[in-house]
């Protein structure tokens, strides 16, 4: 069994995606972050980078509970657990990781950025909105140009799918239109049509707030001075 310690945001989605694929059985533990849970002390042993989602595999490599935290690792984790979504022969294999930090590096950040600064920003800053926007865009704009010669980011569908599938669905707030990227809409659409993914979006979806919904303690929580201190 795995205990999956997650919030509906995108990040959160990846993982309760890849566990619906993969039929692996999980339980799943709310960290509201608007609340402050991921600050909590027994949060932190499992994730000291205070961030979820994080996993705890009771049935790890050695037999015992085994943690872990970054998504991007624990997608790793469950393919390498599983033998499903990420080839084992070592071109195919890099082929998704170089696409995982892809999505790690590039739309993660830059995607939500874009978000923040066009939905949570407390006043809007013209600079940040055009930068992020158009970094967006222009992420979209590689992913497209892979996705017109493959079906999928690495080949086959993979945990670099599913990685990245989540970041798109708020296409809208980051300022995009997916009619702009014929091979994204594709690829979008197809994969929003996989039962397992359905599921997976379920998890904690009717915990999910709009941003007008937002009242001042959760946004201190989530933006102010409570990220920053020293634990």
């Amino acid at each position: 069994m795995i205990d999956l310690h997650t919030w509906p945001t995108p990040n959160g989605f990846k993982v309760s995606i890849m566990l619906e694929e993969t039929g692996l059985p999980y339980t799943v533990i709310p960290v509201d972050i608007s609340k402050g849970d991921q600050f909590e002390p027994e949060f932190l042993k499992i994730s000291p980078n205070n961030k979820m989602p994080a996993i705890v595999d009771h049935d790890g490599p050695d037999g015992g509970p085994y943690a872990l935290f970054e998504s991007g690792a624990i997608l790793m984790y469950l393919a390498e657990k599983t033998g499903r979504f990420m080839p084992s022969a070592v071109a195919g294999r890099y082929r998704v990781i170089q696409w995982l930090m892809f999505q790690m590096g590039g739309i993660g950040p830059m995607l939500g950025q874009a978000h923040h600064f066009r939905q949570y920003a407390p006043e809007p800053l013209p600079y940040a909105i055009d930068r992020y926007t158009n970094e967006t865009g222009r992420l979209y704009g590689v992913m497209d140009r892979r996705l017109g010669d493959s079906e999928y980011l690495a080949g086959d569908y993979s945990i670099a799918d599913i990685a990245c599938f989540p970041w798109i669905r708020s296409y809208e707030r980051q300022g995009q239109k997916l009619e702009d990227f014929a091979n994204v809409k594709r690829w979008f659409e197809a994969i929003g049509d996989r039962p397992a993914v359905h599921k997976g979006l379920q998890v904690l979806a009717d915990r999910r707030r709009p941003p007008g919904e937002m009242d001042e303690k959760a946004r201190s929580i989530l933006f102010g001075a409570e990220q920053y201190k020293r634990r």
